[in-house]
C-alpha cells in the first residue's frame, strides 16, 4: 500500500510575519526620510550632499531620533537607541566630524561627556522633522487615512506594552 507524499512544506510565513513587515516598513520609511532630507533646500549643502551620496544612513537617524535637546551621556543615548555603546560612539564621532553634535564635559562628572546638538545639528533636526512629516503624509496617501490611523494607534499600543 502506497503512502501519500507528505504535504509540501510551506515557509511563506517567514517572509510575511509581522516582525519582518515592520522591519521592511521601517527601512522604507527611513530611506524616504533621508531622501527627503537630501533634497531639502534648508539643509546645509554639505549635509545634503552626504545624504544624497548615501553617506548618512538609517543608523545616523538613531542620533537624530534619540538625542534629547538638553544633551545626553553616550551610555544613555546608546541605551535609548537600543545600540551598543561602542557603535553609538562611532556614530557620534562621525556626526561630530560633520558638525552635527559636540561632546562637552558633564558638569556633574568630569570623567563623562555630554553629547549635544550643535546649531547645525539643530538645523538637521528640523529638516528631519519636515522629512518625517512628509513621509507620514505620503504613507497616509498610500494606505488611506483610516488605515494609517489604525496602524499608528496599533503600533503605539504595541510599543507601550
Amino acid at each position: 500500500m502506497d503512502t501519500p507524499p507528505p504535504p509540501p512544506h510551506h515557509d511563506d510565513w517567514r517572509q510575511i510575519h509581522l516582525g519582518r513587515l515592520l522591519g521592511h516598513a521601517m527601512r522604507r520609511f527611513d530611506a524616504r526620510v533621508l531622501q527627503l532630507m537630501a533634497r531639502d533646500a534648508q539643509v546645509p549643502l554639505a549635509l545634503s550632499n552626504l545624504a544624497a551620496r548615501d553617506q548618512v544612513s538609517a543608523a545616523h537617524v538613531h542620533i537624530t531620533r534619540h538625542l534629547s535637546l538638553a544633551g545626553d551621556r553616550l551610555t544613555d543615548l546608546a541605551q535609548r537607541a537600543g545600540m551598543a555603546k561602542q557603535s553609538m560612539a562611532d556614530l557620534v564621532d562621525q556626526c561630530a566630524a560633520w558638525g552635527l553634535v559636540t561632546r562637552e564635559r558633564d558638569p556633574r562628572d568630569a570623567r563623562a561627556r555630554i553629547v549635544r546638538f550643535t546649531p547645525l545639528g539643530l538645523e538637521w533636526l528640523q529638516a528631519f522633522r519636515r522629512a518625517v512629516a512628509q513621509a507620514e503624509a505620503e504613507f497616509r496617501a498610500e494606505v488611506g487615512a483610516e488605515v494609517a490611523t489604525v496602524v499608528a494607534l496599533g503600533l503605539e499600543a504595541y510599543a507601550a506594552g
